[in-house]
């Protein structure tokens, strides 16, 4: 670790038994959180870097993935700007774009001293991770990309496909308020919590931290309203345009593709991933939605695993 990083503030372990370290690390004028879980790498293992999605989430949705310290690494974790235990003390409306968060992973990367990786990103994380990689940095050892489409216009398209097919009640719910700028009427929110509900909330019953980015949002309006928008199905925020559908190609590191066969993410969606990254690998969880690592914990950990494994230096 660097010497700017703040001496951790707490090493422990948890009910799974793992031992866990946190931090902070100094980012602009305020600090990122991080978790730090399992001890020192083994021999020929690497560590892996978490993103978690939202925008606005926060690295709790993701956080079953500290199992994977089970395979002799370390497992690191940490807060966006303005997301859980990195929130901002007052509103910064020009700070929300795709490069501020791209900084971040160098910034937690140098911080960290973690000079070769996995890098794993899971929804909004995966699109962070892909623009990352495309600045070509060195030491990522392989990617993941879990849930996670290269372009908002195709994703908004999916988005609204998907809602055609639940029942027209929902949608039409949906479409009334959104046109009439009545989103925060509770008949608005329980449409939209129906359509999250099929698509992207876990398929089983988790326990506390792991909530859907249904949950999540709420504690983190600002940085999700800029960038996402304040309407679920039109594309209003600083990611609207975002697409890099074209540049996949250009992402030459191992990658691995995972998507729920009840994700949001479709086949269309991370069938363009899987197209666009040469050799990458796409495995599709068959029970699963939009959190294949809470709905399949077990598969998704042997998968990654093996993965991992195969891309170690």
């Amino acid at each position: 670790m660097t010497s700017d990083v703040q001496r951790p503030t707490e090493s422990a372990g948890d009910q799974s038994g793992i031992p866990h370290v946190d931090g902070r690390i100094p980012f602009k004028g305020f600090s990122t959180w991080y978790r730090i879980c399992g001890v020192p790498d083994e021999p020929g293992k690497l560590p892996l870097l978490c993103l978690h999605g939202g925008p606005g989430g926060s690295h709790d949705s993701i956080s079953s993935l500290k199992g994977m310290a089970a395979t002799g690494r370390r497992v690191i974790f940490y807060d966006q700007p303005g997301c859980g235990r990195s929130t901002l003390p007052e509103p910064h409306p020009d700070w929300w774009t795709v490069d501020l968060f791209v900084e971040e992973v160098g910034n937690v990367r140098r911080a960290l001293g973690l000079d070769r990786i996995h890098l794993l990103g899971h929804s909004w994380g995966g699109m962070l991770a892909m623009s990352y990689t495309l600045t070509k940095p060195a030491g990522i050892a392989s990617l993941t990309l879990s849930g996670a489409p290269p372009s908002r216009p195709q994703f908004a398209a999916e988005s609204n496909r998907l809602l055609e097919q639940l029942p027209p009640e929902v949608g039409a719910t949906i479409r009334k308020h959104e046109a009439e700028g009545t989103c925060d009427d509770p008949e608005y929110i329980e449409a939209v919590g129906r359509f999250y509900d099929h698509y992207v909330a876990a398929r089983h019953p988790q326990p506390e931290p792991h909530l859907s980015p249904v949950e999540e949002v709420p504690s983190n309006p600002e940085v999700y309203l800029a960038m996402n928008g304040p309407l679920e199905f039109q594309d209003l925020g600083t990611l609207k345009d975002w697409d890099i559908r074209d540049r996949l190609v250009e992402i030459d590191v191992p990658t691995l593709v995972t998507s729920g066969r009840f994700d949001i993410i479709t086949a269309d969606i991370a069938g363009t991933v899987h197209e666009g990254i040469r050799g990458s690998e796409w495995v599709v969880f068959e029970e699963s939605a939009h959190m294949a690592h809470l709905d399949e914990p077990d598969r998704y950990r042997a998968v990654l695993a093996e993965f991992l494994a195969r891309h170690e230096p």
